[in-house]
């Protein structure tokens, strides 16, 4: 289970990434989709390009394929889950 700091860091880094100052992390709910309008922060295509290449320069994982980086990006809960798992995999 991702902790609430790892969450926390995940906020941070997309709200640093894509320069967003009307929203704060705590404003980004960890389980509503990160892109639709239902969640603080209002994202397109071109964020989800950025966030993924965030992620894979902050936390070393690389996310090749379109479907698998879509499934990623859908929640900060799937970001955290995805980094967790793929950590686990290098650490064995």
């Amino acid at each position: 289970e991702p902790s609430p700091e790892l969450k926390l860091e995940i906020k941070k880094m997309i709200i640093e990434t894509l320069n967003i100052t009307e929203v704060k992390p705590e404003d980004v709910d960890d389980e509503k989709p990160l892109f639709g309008s239902d969640n603080a922060l209002t994202l397109d295509s071109v964020d989800a390009i950025e966030i993924i290449m965030a992620l894979q320069r902050t936390y070393g994982i690389r996310i090749a394929d379109q479907s698998l980086a879509r499934y990623v990006i859908r929640s900060v809960n799937s970001i955290a889950e995805f980094i967790l798992t793929e950590q686990e995999k290098n650490n064995l």
